[in-house]
């Protein structure tokens, strides 16, 4: 009988930041085991090991970080306690971040239910982390927190300019985003919609939550105190809503984040986010 041995399959590549690297969630090659009847059959492939850090790639490039760090804390806070989110601008960290969990449980249920949300129109792809974040060693091992930092430290040091693995890590995930749209079947797409409250910046204001008896003089009165007013509309059968547009995206964001909560009616609270293009 022929040599069936399988060449073992190369290391997940290794990121830097405040973590390293990923766990592979793809089958690795596995040396033949000789079965009951004499043929060679392939072992079931390990799964991955869920760790407390969620390894995210495939993000918009195009929002800023603050803004980015904040939709993914807000994204996954309803799994559980998000310790720390580590997000990056610079050219090898782009369009990747790390979210950390206290518990690797936490860290599964989130990865199995978000995996392929389209945040910001790119579905995220996420695999576990292969090392503890800085975030992680401190709630669970503190004392060891300044020694995990020096070795990570040093780690991404030595490997900055000489890992083997980056230029293919980097044609990877160029691959991945070329090829975005059929990362994810749509039948098996998660059905989730982007929040209000994470959607991108643009000219056009949204409001929730008005009292009906609003006019359209009251919308004008308040959103004209900013600069840049365009237009007030008004939802003739649904009294509490309404959008407000104005000539430039940075226009709207001022009066969005002065006005947002704001109580018109003295009690109920005002709610505005960007609207949906």
């Amino acid at each position: 009988m022929a040599d069936t041995t399988a060449a073992p399959a190369p290391p997940p590549p290794a990121a830097d930041g405040a973590m390293e690297g990923v766990v592979s969630t793809e089958a690795p090659a596995t040396n033949g085991a000789p079965a009951t009847n004499g043929t060679t059959e392939a072992a079931a492939p390990p799964q991955p090991v869920a760790t407390e850090t969620l390894y995210i790639q495939n993000l918009n490039e195009k929002i800023k970080i603050p803004v980015l760090k904040a939709s993914l804390r807000g994204l996954f806070k309803s799994y559980g306690e998000v310790l720390d989110v580590v997000a990056h601008g610079n050219l090898r960290m782009r369009g990747q971040a790390f979210v950390s969990f206290p518990s690797a449980d936490i860290a599964a249920k989130a990865l199995k239910e978000v995996r392929g949300f389209p945040l910001y129109g790119k579905p995220m792809q996420i695999s576990f982390a292969r090392t503890p974040s800085d975030a992680v060693v401190k709630k669970q091992h503190p004392n060891e927190l300044d020694v995990h930092k020096a070795r990570r430290l040093e780690h991404k040091k030595k490997t900055r300019y000489t890992n083997p693995l980056k230029m293919k890590f980097k044609a990877k995930r160029a691959a991945a985003e070329a090829d975005a749209a059929a990362a994810v079947p749509v039948s098996r797409r998660p059905h989730i919609q982007m929040p209000d409250e994470y959607l991108p910046p643009n000219k056009i204001l949204f409001l929730q939550n008005l009292p009906e008896s609003v006019t359209k003089d009251q919308l004008l009165a308040l959103f004209s105190q900013y600069p840049n007013l365009y237009e007030v509309r008004l939802i003739p059968t649904k009294k509490d809503i309404a959008f407000v547009e104005y000539m430039d995206e940075a226009s709207a964001t001022v009066a969005k984040d002065a006005l947002h909560n704001y109580k018109l009616d003295g009690e109920n609270k005002i709610k505005i986010t960007f609207a949906r293009k």
